[in-house]
């Protein structure tokens, strides 16, 4: 027999490498797993761009343009960007560079919509021809807060803080000539509350514009400040706070035929909010959510557009606590006369049928779930399409649910965290999800609830090959003993249970979110990963107060922010002490924003337990948090002055024991500074020392590879004190 005396020196080579280094897997670093990060989007799932054509699917990818076949998922492709741009005859300044954010306005038209810095175009794609242009850069100013409609091919947008409107043969009107940092026009008001996101609506026909104006002249200035001049700047922000003088708010309508603008006969504006603005379908009525600043009483009520007259008030809601409204009235396509209205009056956010008089028909859902979204509607089956947590409270799925008598029927796999895109005639939606052990997925989906679903993207796992750790969820008893919480954990990698690991808990906890849910990993976030790597249990609860569990679960907290958030999370700490795994002596909390408030209330009310903490963009004391979300969870400082006192973290500096590291941006205009340098002078009055670091010129959270940064530096605190 033959001897290999290199396959012999191989092999007793081999037999001296421990167990597991010949597979060994690859780790994570920051920057593949944080949005800021250098190799972030190589390690998220696949995903794909698209937009409807009327019922027909586009995959709008950066280079050309494609039709999807909704039976097969084959595609032909429509347009590369090379020969649109010679179709359209684009210089360098005026040439289109992809197609992420191209539309295709007109169902039967061939007609994409695109645009440059320079200008905005419609290409006839069949007829390899511009069919019309319009310039974003009239008379030298430069477009922001944008609004184009389809109908008239006017835009709205805001220059040098006025409001214009382009019509569509690019003759050029000026709504305002008073605008300013304390007048604001056609940009979203009070504060981005109760859903607002933008400050211009065009009616359907696209002839008439509503939209916002507000008065903030008697508005307090926060003194920001700019330190990039050689001298620093200030720089003043205006900002309500709680209990203090807050904006006007007036609605405007301009006439694109008469070129005239009139306002709404609403009355005074003082203290009052209106939101959810909604055009009639035939042009002629605006309707509008009015509520009160004490935010207990809201209506919604129509006017005329021509006249700026009041011409009726068709709902009032109250509460004891607060109404919240969040969306504007849908009308039913297939009826002008009838709308669909959302309310958690019953206890949860549902649907409800009304007429233009004011009646309401009927309820269209009910039940102990809350539909998230409308999607839209399906107008030959008379349907409404909804995105709903009737499965679970972690879930989001699809249904239609049919007007006329209320059934539902589910359009998706009743599995995981879904998000539909409606087609504008409603007979499809492209449905993308993920759940926890799926990246991602993209079907398109029939509304009819009859038609086979079509896979059309199945992404695989971008972490293949990596040492990924152990993602679970469960529920624990609420402090009221009743109220089940859901939570995620992530075990260490390399997870053994004879060990006892340092644990870092992950806080936010306040209203209009959640950090658990049935997507990729239970909704883990990236940071999760990494401290997981490094050899922590990771622990994240969703306590009273937070979103989609009802009315009763999230307004728990009103008046007293923080308190019964506290007893829930403790509960969670109950539950990590149970485990063996856990050491009870090293546990840490870690959360921003409403989650720095928590983090900083936990380490001062419960000293002995918190060993470490970590708080970003912390609220301190919320007589210096804005007026619109303030009021609504803690009423005002004069109206409720011990659920203020209870909630200040200025007479608990004294109480720090544990490491507490501090976080801000420098020009934070949510979390104003106010709060962490009056925390910071507390704990020097009471000898108590907290760590500080700001980031300068960053808002409330940071941007680009600056979240890097903010991440690592977030890591090595819990490396040097907890670890």
């Amino acid at each position: 027999m033959k001897i290999n005396i290199r396959q012999i020196v191989t092999a007793c080579v081999t037999l001296l490498i421990p167990l597991g280094m010949t597979a060994q897997k690859k780790q994570f670093t920051l920057e593949d797993l944080n949005h800021g990060g250098n190799n972030y989007y190589s390690m998220i799932p696949e995903n794909r761009y698209t937009a409807w054509w009327g019922d027909e699917l586009i995959h709008t990818e950066a280079h050309y343009c494609a039709l999807v076949n909704k039976q097969t998922g084959e595609e032909k492709t429509l347009f590369a960007i090379d020969e649109l741009n010679r179709w359209a005859e684009t210089t360098d300044s005026t040439r289109i560079r992809h197609f992420y954010y191209a539309t295709f306005p007109y169902p039967n038209e061939p007609l994409v919509l695109l645009s440059s810095k320079q200008e905005r175009m419609l290409v006839n794609w069949e007829e390899k021809k511009v069919v019309w242009r319009q310039s974003r850069q009239v008379n030298g100013l430069s477009e922001t807060a944008k609004d184009w409609n389809s109908a008239s091919r006017a835009v709205a947008f805001v220059a040098d803080h006025n409001l214009y409107v382009t019509d569509a043969e690019g003759h050029l009107r000026q709504l305002s000539t008073d605008g300013s940092r304390e007048m604001v026009y056609g940009q979203s008001v009070h504060r981005d509350e109760f859903g607002i996101e933008k400050g211009t609506f065009w009616s359907p026909d696209g002839q008439r514009l509503a939209f916002y104006r507000m008065d903030q002249s008697m508005v307090t200035d926060y003194p920001q400040v700019n330190i990039d001049n050689r001298i620093a700047a200030y720089e003043p922000d205006k900002y309500p706070m709680a209990g203090e003088t807050s904006h006007k708010v007036t609605v405007g309508v301009y006439d694109l035929t008469s070129g005239k603008t009139i306002y709404l006969d609403a009355g005074d504006p003082t203290d009052r909010y209106f939101t959810n603005i909604a055009w009639s379908p035939d042009n002629k009525t605006i309707y509008i959510q009015e509520l009160n600043r004490d935010q207990n009483d809201c209506r919604l009520v129509s006017y005329d557009a021509v006249t700026g007259k009041k011409t009726g008030e068709l709902y009032h809601e109250q509460s004891d606590k607060y109404v919240e409204p969040l969306h504007p009235i849908q009308f039913l396509p297939w009826d002008k006369e009838k709308f669909i209205l959302q309310s958690q009056k019953d206890g949860y956010n549902h649907l409800y049928l009304f007429d233009t008089k004011g009646k309401q028909i009927k309820q269209l859902t009910s039940g102990e779930w809350v539909v998230m979204d409308v999607a839209g509607f399906n107008e030959k089956k008379k349907s409404v399409i909804i995105l709903s947590n009737e499965k679970s409270p972690i879930q989001a799925n699809l249904y239609s649910v049919n007007v006329s008598n209320g059934k539902r029927t589910l359009l998706d796999n009743g599995e995981g965290y879904h998000n539909g895109e409606l087609s504008s005639g409603g007979a499809y939606i492209c449905d993308t999800y993920s759940s926890p052990d799926v990246p991602r997925k993209i079907d398109i989906v029939a509304t009819d609830g009859k038609t086979k679903t079509k896979n059309y993207l199945t992404a695989a796992d971008p972490w293949a090959g990596y040492d990924v750790p152990e993602y679970s969820c469960g529920t624990i008893k609420a402090a009221d003993g009743i109220t089940n919480l859901y939570y995620r954990m992530v075990k260490p990698t390399g997870f053994d249970p004879t060990k006892k690991y340092p644990t870092v808990i992950y806080v936010y906890g306040g209203p209009h979110a959640h950090n658990v849910d049935a997507r990729w990993h239970y909704a883990s976030r990236g940071w999760e990963t990494y401290m997981a790597q490094k050899g922590y249990v990771l622990f994240i609860l969703d306590n009273r107060g937070s979103e989609n569990r009802g009315r009763d679960f999230e307004q728990a907290t009103f008046r007293q922010l923080g308190q019964i958030e506290m007893q829930d999370q403790m509960r969670g700490v109950e539950y990590l002490k149970s485990l063996p795994y856990v050491d009870a002596d090293r546990i840490g909390v870690h959360g921003w924003s409403f989650g720095g408030f928590m983090t900083i209330s936990l380490m001062t009310n419960y000293p002995d337990v918190f060993k470490v903490g970590v708080a970003g963009g912390p609220v301190i004391d919320w007589k210096w948090y804005e007026v619109m979300y303030g009021e609504r969870y803690m009423d005002t400082p004069q109206t409720n002055p011990e659920g203020y006192e209870k909630t200040s973290l200025i007479p608990r500096a004294k109480d720090l024991k544990g490491k507490l590291q501090i976080i801000s941006g420098y020009n934070d205009q949510t979390v104003v500074p106010q709060h962490c340098l009056s925390f910071l002078e507390a704990c020097i009055l009471a000898g108590t020392q907290p760590d500080f670091f700001v980031y300068p010129g960053e808002p409330h959270n940071m941007r680009g590879h600056q979240s890097t940064h903010l991440h690592e530096r977030i890591t090595q605190y819990f490396e040097d004190y907890l670890k």
